[in-house]
């Protein structure tokens, strides 16, 4: 296997990894609950989501580094910062993380309704820490990202252009979200992600 082949198929793996925190959308449901941490039963949901999201994260950061000897070929520059936006997109999902794991914490330790406000101010961090890597890194990645392989001419042309498209307006329904417009599961927001959604897992 050639090394470019080896390369492909390494950030092509890790990509799909990328999908894999789909399912927190139903596993966070309960965490958000504003009486969450005084009721009883198991924690598996929201821990196995947050396990999800550090895989997806550490993937995001995967597929730059891994595509950066290919892309900085084209501008070294831009592949450099392709790998520090999926670094910041990291860390925001991993600082999300950190909250709801928190709030778990908490109802474990059986802190009552003394951390009612605590918990609740935690989820709603969540929230809206979760705009910015869900929300604008992507946006960022995939502008950069469309640029370089529109370039390199490596994959067929329609993709880079599917980038172009869908990072604006991933952008515009961020902004929308952030200066509430509309609701983080308003169907504005799900419809603006899937072009970049597209875009990545046809990579």
């Amino acid at each position: 296997m050639s090394p470019l082949r080896k390369t492909s198929l390494v950030a092509g793996v890790l990509y799909l990894l990328t999908f894999v925190s789909i399912p927190t959308l139903f596993l966070y449901i309960s965490v958000h609950d504003p009486r969450y941490i005084l009721g009883p039963g198991p924690d598996t949901a929201v821990i196995f989501g947050g396990i999800l999201e550090v895989i997806v994260a550490l993937a995001g950061v995967g597929t730059a580094v891994a595509l950066y000897p290919v892309l900085k070929r084209q501008n070294e520059g831009a592949a450099l910062g392709l790998v520090g936006s999926r670094v910041l997109e990291g860390a925001g999902i991993l600082a999300g993380v950190a909250c709801l794991l928190a709030i778990v914490s908490l109802r474990q330790i059986g802190a009552g309704s003394g951390a009612l406000v605590a918990s609740q101010t935690l989820a709603i961090l969540y929230d809206r820490i979760f705009h910015l890597p869900q929300g604008l890194m992507p946006a960022v990645d995939d502008l950069l990202l469309g640029y370089l392989l529109y370039k390199s001419r490596l994959v067929p042309r329609v993709l880079p252009w599917i980038a172009f498209i869908g990072a604006p307006l991933l952008l515009i329904s961020w902004l929308g979200v952030l200066l509430n417009l509309w609701g983080q599961r308003f169907t504005v927001t799900p419809l603006a992600a899937l072009p970049v959604a597209l875009f990545e897992f046809s990579l």
